[in-house]
């Protein structure tokens, strides 16, 4: 028999006993008279401002577009709806703190927008099958697609770790080849592409996109280089590769494929690839352009547009995809598909920093989640990086993430806290309670002004601290003083903290659903039996009080009398 039941047992025998002596108890309508009591006792809030707060922010969301250097409103394509894609791992080896980041970053802004009541489509890809791929399960004497299977479950789990939602999609690139080849189809039909062929006129397998067929081409880095951009931008844009420094790029080194003497044009990008002779056969794919595999940019096109169709809302990423990725790949779908633009609005996450110089495997200066996690927690993490507004450049060292482990823990005290206080026995509305309904919705207008201007977390976060510190003063008020709580008042706390916490995504319940509406309904039938105790003894009736008691006791519940009022905990 589940503790709920054993309670409401508990409770039916109680009241026979109390209204219906010398008769036998029994449990036919005891889920009316249950209800009766649970709707007497637990406060009604009938507050509709959360609702008003929301709508104000989702009709306030502002977001600084990539391509436009420019904060601007959020108008969706379809209402009520967002489509995101999100450029995900190359499966190559174990993800870094560089590969989190951006994963932790683009959860946020799905929480927020789901927040807002968005439907939000969300896919982010995995790239499994790449040169570094090829390459490197050669050297350990793998099969590629067993390396990229490998490392593409560290992914998930690195990204389980920290609290990162499954995307709505995951497609993988090699289950999408058709689509691709689909695509190059009609961007040579379309005249802005063209096939490599020999002295024979035979096709090779390398395909170029003819950058000087699209003038459009650097839309994305340079739409409007008179355009006044902020800091953050600014530090991006020194740091990372442009349509000017495509050369010797440490950040982004050129693809093989591209230095090609074939082109016609230096800017011209591989669609298309011939394979190395190292090349697996099953690494390899017959086109009419001929046999070989696809070059990085076109994956991301086929995809996206799959999933998310010829135009969406959001295209996102590390600010090192800038170009040439994301810049090619608004080239070719737009050359595609004719449709403009191929993204409303590009967002990208700064770098992480080590001594103020990019991390990245190829400067040889980064570290994998395993290695940070074999020291911190993995909400720790999340918490450091979401610390930062995700455009800013964030430099990592092990002091920061003590820090964020000492901020985290504050907050958990008052979550702590708010638990005690919950399980006191409640009170009406006091003076002090009046002033702090106020407070609240202060503070979730602030939180939610802070994430509807371009998902400023680390703003947002400072308004959870003022939570926070409103919930221990509070609780240092009732734990030393004889007023008991208001019961209203720390529901609406609970409820706000629990809300903030879910779109920052720490200090989150990780039961099931299932569980939790039973652990709800279990907190709420043992405050029942807690106030017929107390109702036994304001009117002396001391037999059932104690009866009570030890019923409650059989159950693993402990009551602890206090001047506050009874707390109770469960053994």
């Amino acid at each position: 028999m589940t503790l709920a039941i054993r309670l409401c047992v508990c409770i039916r025998s109680q009241y026979d006993a109390a209204h219906m002596p010398g008769k036998p108890s029994v449990m036919s309508d005891s889920g009316n008279i249950l209800m009766t009591m649970t709707n007497t006792q637990e406060p009604q809030n009938t507050n509709t401002s959360g609702a008003l707060a929301v709508a104000k922010a989702a009709a306030g969301l502002k977001l600084y577009d990539t391509a436009s250097h420019a904060v601007s409103s959020f108008t969706p394509i379809k209402p009520g709806q967002v489509g995101i894609y999100v450029c995900g791992a190359t499966v190559q080896s174990s993800p870094h703190i560089g590969h989190i980041r951006a994963a932790v970053a683009f959860d946020v802004v799905r929480r927020w927008f789901e927040r807002l009541g968005y439907k939000v489509t969300f896919v982010r890809n995995v790239t499994d099958i790449d040169d570094k791929i090829l390459d490197k399960a050669a050297a350990a004497g793998q099969q590629w697609w067993e390396r990229a299977y490998i490392y593409e479950r560290e992914f998930t789990e690195a990204y389980s770790k920290l609290g990162v939602e499954p995307p709505t999609y995951e497609p993988r690139a090699t289950g999408h080849m058709i689509d691709m080849i689909d695509l190059i189809k009609k961007i040579i039909d379309n005249g802005h592409a063209y096939v490599v062929r020999d002295a024979d006129g035979n096709p090779t397998g390398n395909v170029y996109f003819d950058v000087a067929s699209w003038p459009h081409y650097g839309e994305l880095t340079h739409q409007k280089q008179t355009a006044v951009s902020d800091a953050a931008s600014e530090v991006t844009d020194a740091m990372g590769p442009s349509v000017d420094n495509a050369g010797n790029d440490k950040y982004n080194p050129v693809d093989p494929a591209d230095m090609s003497p074939d082109k016609h044009d230096p800017r011209d990008f591989a669609l298309w690839k011939a394979p190395k002779d190292s090349d697996p056969l099953d690494a390899r794919w017959n086109t009419p352009f001929g046999t070989g595999r696809p070059g990085w940019h076109i994956e991301c096109s086929a995809m996206s547009m799959k999933y998310l169709g010829e135009s969406f809302d959001f295209h996102g990423g590390g600010s090192d995809l800038i170009f040439p990725h994301h810049e090619n790949e608004i080239a070719q779908s737009e050359g595609c598909t004719g449709v403009h633009p191929f993204v409303r609005y590009w967002l990208h996450n700064g770098f992480i920093t080590v001594n103020e110089e990019k991390m990245s495997k190829s400067l040889g200066n980064f570290f994998t989640v395993a290695d940070i996690l074999e020291h911190f927690e993995p909400e720790t993490l999340r918490f450091f990086i979401l610390s930062t507004h995700y455009r800013s450049p964030l430099d990592f060292s092990d002091e920061r993430l003590k820090e964020a482990r000492r901020s985290l823990a504050r907050l958990k005290t008052a979550q702590d806290n708010l638990k005690e206080l919950a399980q006191l026995i409640s009170g009406g509305p006091t003076e002090t309670s009046k002033a702090l309904y106020a407070k609240l919705e202060e503070l979730r207008s602030g939180f939610m002004e802070a994430m509807s201007d371009d998902f400023n977390t680390a703003l947002a976060i400072s308004f959870m601290f003022e939570l926070a510190k409103e919930i221990n003063i509070y609780h240092q008020h009732i734990s030393t003083g004889s007023e008991k709580p208001d019961g209203k008042l720390v529901e609406n706390m609970e409820k706000l903290f629990a809300e903030f916490c879910g779109i920052i995504g720490v200090l989150e319940t990780s039961a099931q659903p299932a569980a939790e509406k039973d652990a709800s309904l279990e907190d709420k039938l043992i405050e029942t039996v807690v106030s017929l105790r107390q109702e036994a003894r304001a009117a002396k009736n001391y037999a059932q009080a104690d009866a009570l008691r030890n019923a409650l006791t059989g159950l693993g519940i402990v009551l602890e009398d206090t001047p506050q009022g009874v707390r109770w905990k469960k053994q």
